[in-house]
């Protein structure tokens, strides 16, 4: 599976209270559309799919929501095409693919979803890696005061 492109097609970000008391993080991805496109760029070997995805964040109770949308198109072959094509049908797809997929937009999405948190000054839905001081008696010979946690 080559990855050609992806983009976003809807970013909407909105925080709806002040109160984090009690905030409870959600995620949620979802493949709305799988479909064939066609290409004169590519050998008759590979097939275009086009992927409409969705990527939501819910901060309950109503405290913020962060929705994003987007358009994913990869290349693959004629049997892999047909594979994922057939298990669309049923939404049963691929293992491997799907996680894949999943992959791509967690990474993808995530990154825009920081962005808007960040412009939102709302709690960020993954932890950040932050430094913090370590105990010198536990080891004299360390250069280095600080350490990486997540």
């Amino acid at each position: 599976m080559k990855v050609l492109g992806i983009n976003f097609t809807k970013l909407n970000a909105e925080k709806l209270s002040i109160d984090t008391k009690g905030v409870k993080i959600g995620t949620h991805i979802d493949l709305s559309e799988i479909r064939e496109v066609k290409s004169d760029f590519f050998s008759n070997k590979e097939k275009v799919l086009g992927i409409k995805f969705s990527y939501e964040i819910d901060y309950d109770p109503n405290f913020a929501k962060i929705k994003l949308a987007g358009n994913i198109l990869i290349s693959v072959n004629e049997q892999m095409s047909s594979q994922i094509l057939e298990g669309w049908k049923t939404k049963n797809l691929p293992e491997e693919f799907r996680l894949s997929v999943f992959n791509l937009i967690l990474k993808k999405s995530s990154l825009k979803a920081l962005q808007l948190e960040e412009e939102l000054n709302i709690p960020l839905h993954i932890a950040m890696p932050f430094l913090k001081a370590q105990d010198k008696s536990q080891d004299s010979k360390q250069t280095q005061n600080f350490s990486k946690t997540e």
